[in-house]
């Protein structure tokens, strides 16, 4: 019997190619999402549109092969695995990218604790919770026990839980946590734990009653005695030419005050609303200092008070930094020191570049109380610039130094109407450079003086390091 030779395949076409791994891709980049995002329209619909692409290319580049027998081969199942392959690569890919930290935790007994594992974590997991590992014991990286208790709902009660952490810190920042059951892989229980950061929403609402509570205690004596003063001139002062002139003055006094103190307040809700959110750019505190101890400059002479402003180390980047709030933290402090500095004394402004956190730190005035008001989260190896400015005025006794930065804080037994304020200036100053992630320090003796430390983080300006090498070669 004659055997008929062998016929080479008919061409395949694209849509018999493309078809099986383009509905994979769609269908897993789809479901994936769909689980991470919680639904969210528009995150989804960008990861679809992606894996879409990308499987329509690998399809794209299999079918050249099949045209010209590469990929032919005993099976047809090598499209669909080289297909799936990609989308699952490229799914860890998305999930390493989201701004949301996303944990996939394991669990074998209800009763062992040490079982539960932490099986994946992307990059946003692993920065919130301080670990380098993407596996390991769940207790090594979350110890919070009702985040710990969510996750057991999820993995041994098949429910989906919800709860919030406080990851602590400086920045004091909020998440709701989501833990969601997933099918296990031989008897194993698996969960997936995502976290969305709520600080902003939190802030507005502490913000929004804060504001209410301080503008209705802190405005209360000013408005009284505005009434009082339009009762006394409605009356038995209507005709009486020198009392007008010195209650209207008065009432002048009064309102500016009641003005200052609605834009400080103001001031200072905006800044502690984004306090959790880093600035952009840079700034240089060298030449900012400058700026605002010029425009000081009517007031150090009014009250015969002259700045001294040592700057060695400029130019002297703080990065990240926002300049108008440099210029207002530089004001508040040097204003503070104008007030209290006696006449004919000087204020010392001192800026330094390049310096670690310890040295920005260290004590000056000898027998001083010092105190760091804020501490930053920062790496050994960070380096900062520093701001300090030093007054010779009355001092502070040392059991005042802790609540400084409180709103509306007066040291006892100084009067308000001597150096007029509105007593949010330190705490401006302290949420100001929270936000920028830098610290803060005061150190002081009765009868010797105020200084006030201001450090900010830096990173090496590649073109200065150049230059500073061009000269010394």
């Amino acid at each position: 019997m004659a055997v008929e030779p062998l016929q080479p395949p008919p061409p395949r076409s694209l849509a018999s190619i493309a078809w099986a791994p383009l509905a994979v891709a769609t269908a897993a980049v789809v479901a994936l999402l769909a689980l991470v995002a919680g639904g969210t329209a528009e995150p989804l619909a960008s990861a679809v549109a992606a894996g879409v692409v990308l499987a329509v290319g690998g399809a794209l580049t299999l079918w050249l092969r099949g045209q010209t027998g590469e990929a032919r081969g005993p099976t047809s199942a090598r499209p669909l695995e080289t297909a799936t392959a990609i989308v699952t690569a490229n799914s860890a890919a998305v999930l390493e990218v989201l701004e949301d930290p996303v944990l996939v935790v394991s669990g074998d007994e209800s009763d062992d604790i040490a079982g539960r594992r932490l099986i994946y974590a992307n990059a946003a997991a692993r920065e919130l919770f301080r670990t380098s590992r993407e596996a390991g014991p769940l207790v090594t990286a979350v110890r919070d026990p009702k985040v710990l208790d969510t996750v057991d709902e999820a993995l041994f009660g098949g429910v989906t839980s919800e709860t919030h952490y406080a990851a602590g810190g400086v920045q004091d920042r909020v998440w709701k946590v989501r833990a969601r059951p997933l099918d296990g892989v031989g008897g194993l229980r698996l969960a997936l734990l995502t976290l969305r950061d709520e600080t902003e929403l939190r802030r507005s609402e502490r913000t929004r009653a804060d504001f209410l509570a301080n503008a209705s205690h802190e405005l209360r004596t000013p408005l009284a005695s505005l009434t009082g003063f339009i009762e006394t001139l409605r009356g038995h002062a209507r005709d009486d030419v020198v009392a007008r002139d010195r209650f209207l003055g008065i009432m002048h006094h009064q309102a500016g005050r009641m003005a200052r103190l609605i834009e400080d307040l103001m001031s200072l809700s905006r800044i502690e609303l984004n306090e959790h959110i880093p600035p952009q750019g840079r700034a240089d505190l060298c030449m900012t200092v400058k700026d605002v101890i010029d425009a000081l400059g009517p007031m150090g002479d009014e009250k015969d008070v002259r700045f001294d402003v040592r700057a060695p180390g400029c130019p002297a980047f703080a990065h990240p930094a926002d300049r108008d709030q440099m210029v207002q933290v530089i004001q508040n402090l040097a204003e503070n020191a104008v007030k209290y500095a006696p006449a004919g004394s000087v204020v010392v402004v001192e800026v330094l570049s390049d310096v670690t956190a310890e040295a920005a730190m260290a004590p000056r005035l000898i027998g001083a109380s010092h105190l760091s008001l804020l501490t930053p989260d920062h790496a050994a190896e960070q380096r900062y610039v520093s701001l300090r400015i030093a007054d010779a005025g009355p001092g502070i006794a040392r059991e005042h130094l802790p609540r400084l930065t409180e709103r509306f804080y007066r040291v006892e037994g100084q009067k308000a109407s001597e150096r007029p304020g509105t007593g949010l200036g330190l705490a401006i100053v302290k949420h100001i450079v929270n936000r920028h992630r830098g610290g803060l320090t005061v150190e002081s003796a009765p009868g010797e003086g105020t200084a006030f430390g201001v450090y900010l983080p830096t990173v090496p300006d590649a073109a200065l390091i150049a230059r500073a090498q061009a000269l010394e070669s």
